[in-house]
């Protein structure tokens, strides 16, 4: 098994679905700055999600299929965002560290 404690855990996957990471500590590499972006990318759409799924819920006359597409777009969401966290909580530093 690899070792990832020093690598950053990308917000993408292999094309087999498996996590992808980085060995770099430069934060303003090429790749690191393109992850940086994508993150923002997943949590702003996060934010878009969310928002929709609120006014889908709000709405008394939504069916089954729009609360459906709402729900399977929040986890979907959720799950991007629950990797970013995890990979920023990732590259803290330790509270001995500081």
């Amino acid at each position: 098994m690899t070792d990832t404690s020093q690598l950053r855990l990308l917000p993408w996957r292999s094309l087999e679905g498996k996590p992808c990471y980085l060995s770099t500590r430069n934060p303003d590499s090429r790749l690191s700055r393109l992850a940086d972006e994508m993150e923002e990318e997943q949590i702003e759409c996060g934010n878009v999600v969310l928002e929709g799924a609120r006014e889908v819920l709000a709405d008394q006359a939504a069916g089954e299929v729009a609360v459906r597409f709402a729900l399977t777009q929040a986890v979907l969401s959720l799950r991007e965002v629950l990797v970013v966290a995890h990979s920023r909580g990732q590259r803290l530093p330790d509270a001995g560290d500081r």
